[in-house]
């Protein structure tokens, strides 16, 4: 992913935390030479040995996953908000953009045992019912609804490699307040959640004097 040096974001606890809230992603690998991709959760984790890992699980029928072993690494795809910013918010006449957050992962991919996918759906259902107002567990599910696991293919990829861009018109900081102040009045959360996003930049700045981050967690 390109990033302008100035839009790199290499705190990692910070970019680790947009993963876990935005889980949500694509898998990205080659099947015979072509990129194949595929949208599915995937829940950062740690292995025994200390090592940052993705788990999630596929389809059996998603021929992505055949392929898995003739890659020598995969993409993982995490998106957060996004908005266009209008350049009539600018002091002075330019284009208009796009502001957004991404993070890309590469990793080398490996298929999981079926009770490897069973602890992960365990982990992964416990965290997204915890809040509902009934929920529900895989604890409690007949072993006639647990069969629909074998319908799955889980996957871990040891992680190689963050890559985050945080593109929030971090040229243009003479423009934030105009910016954050029409991106709040938009009725959507990703606007807002955009102008949310440059403020805290902003304090980070104000607090820590250089345009990047440590990598230390």
């Amino acid at each position: 992913m390109y990033i302008p040096e100035y839009q790199r974001n290499e705190n990692l606890s910070e970019v680790k935390t947009f993963i876990r809230q935005n889980s949500f992603g694509i898998l990205v690998s080659q099947i015979a030479g072509k990129p194949w991709a595929t949208h599915l959760p995937m829940e950062l984790d740690v292995q025994a040995e200390g090592k940052d890992i993705l788990v999630g699980h596929i389809s059996k029928s998603n021929q992505q996953w055949r392929d898995f072993a003739k890659n020598e690494e995969v993409l993982c795809i995490f998106n957060g908000p996004h908005a266009y910013i209008s350049s009539s918010w600018y002091q002075k006449e330019e284009v208009p953009t796009w502001n957004y957050v991404a993070v890309h992962v590469y990793g080398k991919i490996r298929i999981l045992s079926q009770d490897e996918v069973m602890a992960s759906l365990h982990r992964l259902v416990d965290k997204y019912e915890a809040e509902s107002e009934n929920p529900v567990s895989l604890k409690n599910m007949s072993n006639h609804t647990l069969k629909q696991v074998h319908g799955v293919v889980g996957f871990q990829v040891e992680i190689s490699d963050f890559q985050a861009k945080y593109k929030l018109s971090q040229n243009r900081e003479h423009d934030h307040p105009r910016i954050i102040e029409a991106l709040e009045k938009r009725p959507d959360e990703a606007s807002r959640a955009i102008a949310e996003l440059m403020k805290e930049r902003s304090d980070i700045k104000g607090a820590t004097s250089p345009k990047t981050f440590s990598k230390k967690d």
